[in-house]
C-alpha cells in the first residue's frame, strides 16, 4: 500500500509541476491544485498508513494520529479558498489583458502585443 501511495503522490507532483510550466493560466491553476493534493496526501501519510486502525482512541491498540488529519482538513479549506481566488484573478487578468498567457505578451490571434 505504501508503494501505491508513494506512486500516486509522485504522479500528482510530476503532473502539477508539468502543468505549472505551461504558458496559459488555466493549466497553471490546475497544476497548483494538483500540487496541493500531493502535499495533502504527503501530510496525511506522515501520520502513518494503517488499514485497520480506528479513528477513535480506545477502539484499537494503535489508533490513527489525529494531528495529520487535522492539518490536511485545514489545508483542504485553505487550498479551496486560494484556488477560488486564483481563478477569479485569472478571469480578471483575461478580461483586462485580452490574453490568458501567463506572461501576458501574446494576443488572442497569436501576435505579440506591443
Amino acid at each position: 500500500m505504501e508503494a501505491l501511495f508513494s506512486l500516486v503522490v509522485g504522479v500528482l507532483t510530476a503532473s502539477g509541476i508539468y502543468l505549472l510550466l505551461r504558458g496559459r493560466t488555466f493549466p497553471v491553476i490546475v497544476g497548483l491544485a494538483l500540487l496541493g493534493y500531493a502535499v495533502n496526501l504527503f501530510l496525511f501519510s506522515s501520520g502513518g498508513l494503517h488499514t485497520d486502525a480506528a479513528a477513535v482512541i480506545g477502539e484499537s491498540f494503535a489508533p490513527a494520529d489525529p494531528l495529520p488529519q487535522a492539518l490536511v482538513l485545514t489545508a483542504i479549506v485553505i487550498g479551496f479558498a486560494m484556488t477560488a481566488f486564483v481563478v477569479i484573478l485569472a478571469i480578471r487578468a483575461r478580461g483586462d489583458l485580452g490574453s490568458d498567457h501567463v506572461d501576458g505578451q501574446q494576443g488572442e490571434d497569436g501576435d505579440m502585443l506591443q
